[in-house]
């Protein structure tokens, strides 16, 4: 999701509520503790220069089970973000404390925001060896196939 695509949504919400991949959600006295541009300047194991840029939120839950962040503040808060801080319309990643610090992308439902699975991943398959994924097929299917499209005096054997 683009800095745009959530400030749309935010205009047409009440209320805001991020919901985590296993279905359970943040606890609704969350607060946005950052709204940050996060740059990463790397080099791939193939020898690539890369650069990545994302607009990055900080979800925190405090015991201040009183406060609740509303849909106007918080896109005050980005408003601000990207005034303050130069932000163009980058896509999201959302950081929120588990068993350690997650890394998320973001969705909506039409109801929830959707903390989403990022992975990592090789971005140089080619030059560093890794070899293609396989197609798998099911031996059962080959057999059944091969039964019963190959007769006797087919040529097929």
């Amino acid at each position: 999701m683009k800095l745009s695509e959530i400030k749309e949504f935010l205009q047409e919400r009440k209320s805001i509520a991020f919901e985590l991949p296993d279905g359970s959600l943040v606890p609704n006295h969350f607060h946005v503790t950052e709204v940050g541009r996060v740059s990463k300047h790397f080099i791939d194991c193939g020898g690539t220069v890369r650069k990545e840029e994302v607009a990055n939120f900080q979800l925190w839950a405090a015991d201040d089970y009183d406060h609740r962040l509303h849909p106007e503040k918080l896109l005050g808060i980005i408003e601000l973000s990207e005034k303050v801080l130069g932000l163009e319309d980058l896509d999201i990643e959302v950081e929120y404390q588990g068993a350690t610090i997650g890394k998320y992308g973001l969705d909506f439902n039409g109801e929830n925001f959707l903390l989403t699975t990022t992975a990592t991943d090789c971005l140089a398959k080619d030059a560093c060896g890794v070899p293609p994924k396989k197609t798998k097929i099911k031996l059962g299917a080959l057999t059944q196939t091969a039964t019963t499209s190959c007769t006797p005096n087919s040529g097929c054997c």
